[in-house]
């Protein structure tokens, strides 16, 4: 798994940035890279660029090994983003993978939790087996 970040701002905005707030939020900084994006191409292609303002909004993609996109998620900056959310997206979509899409996970699954076996009797009977946390 690869991570990386990507922005507008310059390499020495990220440099101030990451030095002067997120080195005090997150223990050591963010261990990955963060790119500038100046110019928006890469946010524009992902749909995620704002030519008016110049920037890219928050987006956040995840990318399986053959390129695909597999989830998004965009947000305005008003609305923070929770890191335990996209953990948990990027072990469930690592889990399936590693079943050849034999197994799913359904909505809030954690690793250990319960996994549903892909098959004919499940369509309609997915009730049955899933019991989801109050």
């Amino acid at each position: 798994m690869q991570v990386l970040s990507l922005s507008t701002d310059s390499h020495y905005s990220h440099k101030v940035w990451h030095d002067e707030e997120l080195s005090k939020m997150v223990d050591g900084g963010i261990p990955w890279p963060m790119l500038s994006d100046a110019g928006g191409r890469i946010g524009a292609i992902y749909g995620v660029y704002d030519e008016e303002a110049g920037v890219d909004i928050r987006g956040r993609f995840l990318i399986d090994p053959d390129g695909v996109i597999q989830a998004m998620e965009v947000l305005t900056p008003p609305v923070g983003r929770n890191v335990h959310e996209l953990i948990r997206q990027i072990k469930a979509f690592q889990h399936v993978r590693a079943t050849g899409g034999k197994e799913v996970t359904p909505a809030g699954w954690q690793p250990g939790d319960p996994i549903l076996k892909i098959r004919p009797s499940l369509v309609g009977n997915v009730w049955k087996e899933w019991k989801p946390k109050k």
